[in-house]
């Protein structure tokens, strides 16, 4: 029999807020988090705006010396870390730690480090390069950095799947404690790529906005003027515990995960493949895996990218999924707020999930001015809905083809 999944606690650095709390009260207000970039002069780029953390601090949680020695993606997830372990309660002195494993990806990883060692490395040649810079760029260095700090000796790797990189991690994280391979996993994923190369890359594919006459209007996922998404950055952590450690211990639970379903479409570098087809393989998988009918599901946060094929594809998958049900289901995307956060979106957007089904609200789509007649769901516009949710899934599709769906629920 599947050991039972339970989430325990929950901490996210986000351009809405650097706390779960802080994070979650924007999302209801339908603030969005885009505005002019400040990280690097973006003047000369087509693009010159992002959804960027603020005011991000690392006091009392990373030592100064050592935040100089890591890369601002790792700063991001072992804050969101350091959140997420005080809010499970958890006391790793009076627990197993071979038993509690860490698994945080990254899509990009330390992009801005690469970035910068190689205009050194340019500028003034090969011993200008910091002894730092392999351990500051690689991606799994968030996970082995939460496992030192906190001495957790579980499974400890990193996944990479582009924007489905968090939900990965949250899956493989799922399964590994549902099969007895640890009690509890601490997940999600990170990034920070809005730097030159990062911002001109997407530029250059003409994935992102140009809106920059409108930054806070730029990402309208499902709506017809939308002309790309808005990238962001940031971190979302979850604790995952099996249900009786979490009993035990008195745990508060936020809800339970109960599936995850992984695809890939095989079709196109970047594009998704035809109505979703991917996509539609992927939450079936997901709905089947959890014991789920779609009737059974309330509201799906999407991958709502604001970009025209992915918002399109996605909403004819999710009609092919859920049939008539589909348009009785809340949908909403809160990149229209937070933008892209790439790597670490799976794992932002679960918590919103979690939190939706725990207080009942769902939040919603803003920037929905003029409905898109292919994409004609109920997309929450513009303001939250409230609505007794019992079970919620998570959609993530990344470039390259990978689909990953998760679904959580009311725990009972």
């Amino acid at each position: 029999m599947k050991r039972r999944v339970v989430v325990t606690g929950m901490g996210a650095v986000t351009p809405l807020g650097n706390s779960v709390k802080e994070f979650w009260e924007n999302l209801l207000k339908g603030i969005s988090g885009a505005d002019y970039i400040t990280h690097f002069d973006a003047s000369k780029h087509p693009t010159n705006f992002a959804c960027e953390v603020k005011d991000f601090q690392t006091d009392g949680i990373i030592e100064p010396k050592e935040v100089r020695k890591l890369d601002l993606f790792c700063q991001y997830a072992i804050v969101a870390a350091h959140e997420a372990i005080i809010d499970s309660g958890m006391d790793f002195e009076k627990t197993d730690t071979n038993r509690v494993g860490v698994v945080v990806g990254s899509g990009i990883g330390g992009i801005t480090t690469f970035e910068r060692e190689f205009t050194k490395y340019k500028n003034h040649g090969a011993r200008r390069i910091s002894p730092f810079f392999i351990p500051q760029m690689i991606i799994d260095i968030a996970s082995g950095h939460i496992s030192m700090k906190y001495n957790l000796k579980g499974p400890n790797y990193s996944v990479v799947s582009a924007c489905a990189t968090a939900s990965h991690a949250i899956g493989n994280s799922f399964q590994m404690i549902q099969r007895g391979d640890a009690d509890v996993m601490v997940t999600g994923g990170a990034e920070a790529a809005i730097c030159e190369m990062g911002v001109g890359g997407f530029n250059a594919m003409r994935a992102i906005s140009t809106r920059n006459d409108e930054p806070k209007k730029a990402s309208r996922p499902f709506e017809k003027n939308r002309d790309g998404f808005v990238i962001g950055e940031g971190s979302g952590i979850l604790i995952l515990e099996e249900l009786e450690h979490a009993k035990k211990r008195g745990a508060k639970i936020y809800g339970e995960i109960l599936s995850a379903g992984f695809t890939a479409d095989a079709h196109h570098i970047t594009a998704p493949a035809p109505g979703g087809e991917g996509a539609v393989r992927a939450m079936n998988f997901c709905l089947q895996d959890g014991g789920l009918n779609p009737e059974d599901v309330q509201y799906i946060n999407a991958h709502g990218t604001s970009t025209y094929f992915n918002d399109k594809y996605e909403t004819e998958a999710i009609k092919t999924v859920f049939g008539d049900h589909a348009y009785r289901l809340n949908v909403s995307s809160t990149k229209s707020m937070t933008g892209h956060l790439l790597g670490a979106t799976g794992a932002v957007e679960a918590i919103a999930s979690i939190l939706a089904i725990r207080n009942s609200v769902i939040p919603p789509t803003i920037n929905y001015e003029e409905p898109d007649p292919e994409c004609d769901l109920n997309y929450t516009p513009n303001k939250p809905a409230e609505r007794e949710i019992k079970a919620a899934i998570s959609n993530t599709f990344g470039f390259g083809g990978h689909n990953a769906v998760l679904a959580f629920s009311q725990f009972k």
